[in-house]
């Protein structure tokens, strides 16, 4: 997918159509076919005569009970943010962007949902079918590494195949990741019986690691994050180290997600965080503090895992 090419105009006038519609009323309240990851065999981010050199982007976030605001934000605001910026500072060319909804594969009936790739305001067509479960359980963590899995598997994009260029996954939320991704949930939530034993959250990060450059966003507003700060920083960041990001406020995720990727691809930091205006410029400078000394590796800018 990601044939055609992104419209402010269709955004504002999306944005303009949503403006009264409650959060109940906005997304879907059952698991859409088109989004249940059992029903995709592959997700496609293919170059085009208007996307010559596309540049696949996932954003998964987190929709439990504590986190439904991010979708929410991603509807109203973030989409619009993320692609337009993009195409307006151009940190990377052509921008496929997915969207995700994740859970917790214990728990819930529906711990993954995902878009395809797209360029136009179709996205937020899709993003609107997402059910909100808003569960989650209380085994201090929610399934952040099935969208890892979904990444690896699941996924065929032109900019790796073609160019060796690595795609963008931002996982969102507010607990620590889970120790280990069950098979028996794979096969249930992904129809995928190939997995014969379960994997550590390593080990699926070093798969998914091989076509995606992958970072986290603590959501520091979050109910668990509030309770247990350190614990979740921690854990993230033996796992990722720098790319383990703390936001303090969430309706800055877009702003964020921009300012990442013109990082890793070689912007000042101080002229990334200046270029935004009023708090968000405070909010985008303390989270990526730790990146601004960090080793460069050719042809992304990224340390390897």
């Amino acid at each position: 997918m990601g044939t055609t090419r992104w419209s402010p105009a269709d955004w504002a006038s999306y944005t303009s159509g949503i403006a009264g519609i409650s959060a109940s009323r906005l997304f879907g309240h059952s698991l859409h076919d088109n989004l249940d990851p059992r029903n995709i065999t592959i997700r496609e981010s293919c170059d085009s005569e208007l996307n010559p050199s596309s540049t696949p982007i996932i954003v998964a976030v987190d929709q439990t009970g504590s986190m439904g605001f991010l979708a929410e934000n991603l509807i109203r605001k973030g989409l619009g943010v993320l692609i337009g910026e993009i195409y307006e500072r151009k940190p990377v060319s052509d921008p496929h962007v997915m969207c995700m909804a994740v859970g917790d594969a214990w728990c819930d009936r529906a711990p993954l949902q995902a878009t395809q790739f797209e360029t136009d305001i179709r996205l937020a067509d899709q993003l609107s079918d997402f059910w909100i479960e808003g569960n989650g359980g209380g085994n201090s963590y929610e399934s952040y590494n099935l969208p890892w899995y979904f990444a690896a598997t699941k996924t065929r994009c032109d900019a790796f195949l073609k160019r060796r260029k690595k795609g963008y996954l931002f996982t969102v939320g507010d607990e620590p990741p889970p120790p280990y991704l069950e098979a028996a949930h794979v096969q249930k939530f992904l129809g995928d019986d190939s997995l014969r034993q379960s994997l550590s959250t390593r080990d699926v990060l070093a798969m998914a690691s091989k076509q995606w450059e992958i970072f986290h966003i603590i959501v520091e507003e979050g109910s668990y994050c509030r309770r247990a700060p350190q614990e979740t920083k921690r854990a993230w960041q033996a796992l990722l180290g720098q790319r383990a990001i703390g936001l303090s406020d969430h309706s800055n995720l877009a702003e964020l997600i921009v300012s990442t990727i013109q990082v890793i691809e070689g912007a000042d930091l101080v002229s990334v965080t200046t270029s935004w205006s009023g708090n968000t410029n405070l909010v985008i400078r303390d989270s990526l503090s730790a990146l601004c000394n960090r080793p460069r590796s050719s042809g992304s800018g990224v340390t390897r895992l």
